[in-house]
């Protein structure tokens, strides 16, 4: 078996299982058109991984690599375990991973918040706007907004019902005065059962339409959720609470937004 039969298989009987199956379905197509897929399973050995690793790291960013080895990884391990494919061990599990990329900090500074507002309004997408508010109310990822229906949200509890996030798990995202009225603005331009009517696609081309008008070509969508973790910290609220708000499910994932707070705290050791 070459490792691109056994990535054919994955792809038909593991991916479409996944919540991720889309994602997943380009990557490991792209990685089935690539040399290393040509070898055969049984001479596959660790050298050839870590060759690979390096080739790539010429090309692409150290996360696409990381995961690209994860897929690989998979793939074997299911291969061992379930499809009678003889390896005494899995080549992909003994090299070195590249070190991962240090997660950004990148914060609201200033009046980027106003500016970011401004330039949504000037935009022809009125729920640009209202879209940039939930965000950094809730820290709700992009995708979660995007997924979110009228359904979903209880005004009078005040609470935004999640069924499935990206850790697998529902939560509930309670919702601040700010965040209603964001949702009062969404509410008055209602097309369909959508709360955002829009697509991952058009969020992303009018958000860079959007931060070049606001002249905030450095900022991510994304760190809009890192403002919103920053600023409930910075409320009061613990690491748990940030966590069951954030959906963060492991907490050292909220590890690298304390720092952030340090100029708060110190003040409180007097």
């Amino acid at each position: 078996m070459t490792v691109r039969e056994l990535l054919e298989r994955y792809l038909t009987e593991i991916t479409p299982h996944k919540r991720s199956a889309s994602t997943e379905s380009y990557r490991v197509k792209a990685l089935m058109g690539r040399d290393i897929a040509h070898r055969t399973l049984a001479l596959l050995s660790s050298a050839d991984i870590a060759a690979y690793r390096d080739e790539r790291l010429k090309s692409v960013s150290t996360a696409s690599v990381i995961r690209e080895l994860n897929t690989i990884a998979h793939a074997i391990d299911i291969g061992r375990k379930e499809w009678g494919v003889h390896l005494v061990q899995n080549p992909v599990r003994m090299i070195r991973r590249p070190v991962p990329p240090r997660g950004r900090n990148r914060r609201l500074n200033g009046d980027d918040e106003q500016q970011l507002l401004e330039a949504a309004d000037a935009g022809r997408n009125t729920y640009m706007r209202p879209l940039i508010m939930l965000a950094i109310e809730t820290a709700m990822r992009q995708g979660e907004m995007l997924s979110l229906t009228w359904d979903d949200v209880d005004l009078d509890k005040r609470i935004a019902h999640l069924d499935m996030t990206k850790n697998g798990e529902s939560r509930d995202v309670p919702l601040s005065t700010r965040a209603l009225d964001a949702l009062a603005l969404l509410k008055q331009q209602q097309m369909d059962e959508r709360v955002v009517p829009s697509t991952k696609s058009g969020v992303q081309q009018a958000w860079g339409h959007l931060r070049t008008r606001a002249g905030l070509t450095d900022l991510r969508f994304h760190d809009l959720r890192h403002e919103a973790v920053s600023r409930l910290l910075e409320r009061g609220l613990n690491v748990i609470e940030t966590a069951t708000i954030s959906g963060h499910k492991e907490l050292r994932m909220l590890q690298r937004y304390s720092h952030l707070r340090a100029v708060d705290l110190v003040e409180r050791l007097g």
